[in-house]
């Protein structure tokens, strides 16, 4: 196991992550319901695909991250899973970007596809919306290398945190066709 990066502080840790989560989570619901009217010299959508390719690579990144953990490569693993925290903070930044820059795109297809994308978007969409907490309470964890605790957390974190990111690509595939 790794030695501590930062010296423990729950109350700060605390105060951070509530406060950050919370800030991400209404800029993410109140900005995708705002418009910003710019003529831009390139595709809007650009930022969707982006998303998906960012997505692709943090789910790259998690596979990564619990195989090298699962080997007892501890130093690869940290700097695995903060690589995907890093990509995962330029995806936020991405989809804001789109979603002030694009109108809403509606599925196109029908049928049981229609469902199947919706129930993966709607999955995706909720689960999108509590993962932030969880991953930063594991992070945190493994930072003050309380690892019991750690091992706990990334229990539910990472099969979260994995179906959220291919669900992103997935939903991307799904919907990319019917972007104006």
């Amino acid at each position: 196991m790794l030695p501590a990066t930062f010296q423990k502080n729950d109350k700060l840790a605390n105060l951070l992550i509530i406060l950050f989560s919370i800030i991400v989570f209404v800029a993410v619901v109140f900005l995708s319901r705002i418009k910003v009217d710019i003529a831009l010299p390139f595709n809007v959508h650009v930022f969707a695909q982006l998303n998906a390719v960012i997505n692709s690579a943090v789910s790259f990144l998690l596979l990564v991250g619990l195989l090298s953990v699962k080997r007892g490569r501890y130093s690869l693993h940290k700097k695995v899973m903060m690589s995907a925290m890093v990509l995962s903070l330029l995806f936020l930044v991405s989809y804001i970007c789109h979603h002030l820059l694009s109108e809403s795109t509606t599925y196109g297809g029908e049928g049981i596809m229609k469902t199947v994308y919706y129930f993966i978007l709607i999955t995706h969409i909720i689960l999108a919306g509590i993962i932030l907490p969880f991953i930063l309470y594991t992070s945190y964890r493994a930072l003050v290398a309380e690892w019991p605790q750690h091992r706990k957390l990334a229990k539910i974190t990472w099969p979260i945190w994995f179906y959220v990111s291919v669900t992103g690509v997935v939903v991307y595939w799904m919907i990319s066709p019917y972007y104006a």
